[in-house]
């Protein structure tokens, strides 16, 4: 990309930062296994086209003991400072989280701008947001990342202004003034998301109200989510080999076998050491996952980190408290790109485990075998049933439409209508409890809801 070609209004401002350098220190944090250094390079490196910048030059460096001035060590600093200068870079990113000091001091060796993964991802976040929501919610990380930072910024922020008359004193500092406004814009911003978390819940209990279970997609960024989502609703939702490439939850009603109808949520994909502060700001997004029936993790299983990438999900999981009682489904995606014998071990580990299924969300490979599990998962400990309802017993009608799942409806010449319905074994028994003249003249369902709660259910008003 020649430097006369430069982005505009996306985040950077100036069109300088067009030819970036990507740097990924190999920093061994006690505890934890090492990832792959070439796979976290490749990343960052995607990362940062992401954002449409040319990277110049990417490397990673072994950084054995980390600097507290500059993070890696003098003589790798020294050597990056010639090579930015001869290739006229003007963006360094750093894949690894700086203090405000460490990317002061690389800027001012360097001559040049310097981010870290948490900057960088912010920007993408930036730029990839659509949805008013998405937007605060970007903003509000973004901005109290900023607020660390003032500590970094030029010495015109140290400037006071003068006081009143004689017993002013010092004043206010710029510095103090730009962390002020942040803070009111942060407590706005706060504010303004508690409103769309109050929107999201009453979205949810709405869509309690119909009887479709919530099935919602989580995986690490890129790993074929939206793929797999237009794959099985039909949809024309965007997606590409891109890290990020959708941000804002999107949520498509699909037609399982049995005849049941779901809801699949497609929400944003996770990546390692998401900055904290986007995982708090995408919380109202991110509960959509915490109130689904099941959660299926689609996982790259042609990518070398497969496994650390696992580990990653999970890590963000549990960060949102999300309980043992959700079934997750494992999607193992992007089959087409193993062969040999790496895809018949795949394959044979997949059959051993009922919750993972191997699939193909490009060509559609084990797509129905997925649909089928799912479809499984929902009605295992469901009961099916055949019931006619008198025309004018809406209120009978109503509940099972709103607690059961209503799986056919047959009008006969009489008037009557016949329904097949599929019930949970709790919705059953109250159902039975309340109408007990649609028992079966076997002991089959009295056994199961004698027991049950007699307490009548509560007719469905659609206008609640």
């Amino acid at each position: 990309m020649s430097k006369e070609h430069r982005r505009e209004g996306k985040g950077w401002g100036p069109a300088e930062s067009s030819r970036a350098l990507v740097i990924h220190p190999i920093i061994r944090i006690k505890g934890e296994p090492l990832r792959s250094p070439d796979a976290r390079l490749e990343e960052a490196i995607g990362l940062t086209q992401a954002i449409e910048l040319d990277v110049v030059h990417a490397e990673t460096i072994r950084t054995d003991k980390v600097s507290p001035a500059h993070l890696i060590g003098g003589g790798a600093k020294e050597r990056l400072a010639h090579l930015i200068k001869n290739e006229e870079i003007d963006l360094a990113i750093v894949d690894s989280s700086l203090t405000p000091i460490q990317q002061r001091n690389l800027e001012k060796a360097w001559e040049c701008k310097v981010i870290d993964r948490t900057g960088l991802i912010l920007e993408i976040f930036g730029a990839r947001a659509r949805t008013h929501e998405g937007r605060l919610q970007v903003e509000l990380a973004a901005m109290k990342y900023q607020r660390s930072r003032l500590v970094r910024s030029w010495t015109h922020l140290e400037r006071q202004r003068g006081g009143l008359g004689f017993i002013g004193g010092p004043g206010e500092s710029q510095l103090e003034i730009d962390r002020r406004l942040i803070d009111e814009r942060i407590d706005k911003l706060k504010r303004e998301l508690e409103r769309v978390k109050r929107t999201r819940e009453l979205q949810r209990s709405a869509r309690k109200r119909v009887p479709y279970p919530v099935i919602a997609f989580v995986g690490y960024t890129n790993a074929g989510k939206s793929t797999l989502f237009n794959r099985l609703t039909n949809s024309d939702v965007f997606a590409k080999d891109l890290l990020f490439a959708t941000l804002d939850p999107t949520m498509r009603s699909v037609e399982l076998v049995s005849g049941r109808k779901v809801i699949l949520s497609d929400t944003v994909g996770f990546i390692s050491d998401l900055p904290h502060d986007l995982i708090a700001a995408f919380r109202a997004t991110l509960e959509e996952v915490l109130e689904a029936d099941i959660v299926l993790h689609v996982r790259d299983i042609a990518c070398s980190d497969s496994e650390e990438q696992l580990r990653d999900v999970e890590t963000v999981l549990a960060s949102l408290n999300m309980g043992q009682s959700v079934p997750v489904v494992e999607a193992w995606n992007k089959l087409d790109l193993v062969e040999g014998e790496e895809r018949k071990a795949l394959l044979e580990k997949a059959l051993r485990d009922e919750n993972i299924i191997a699939i193909s969300a490009l060509n559609g490979e084990g797509c129905n075998a997925l649909l089928s599990r799912l479809d499984d998962l929902l009605t295992r400990h469901n009961t099916e049933l055949e019931l006619e309802i008198e025309p004018w017993d809406g209120k009978q009608l109503s509940w099972l439409y709103e607690h059961a799942d209503v799986l056919q409806r047959k009008d006969t010449d009489e008037g009557k209508i016949v329904l097949r319905v599929s019930f949970a074994a709790d919705m059953m028994g109250k159902y039975f409890a309340a109408y007990p003249d649609q028992l079966p003249e076997d002991d089959y369902a009295e056994e199961l809801v004698l027991e049950s709660e007699t307490e009548e259910p509560v007719p469905y008003d659609p206008l609640k």
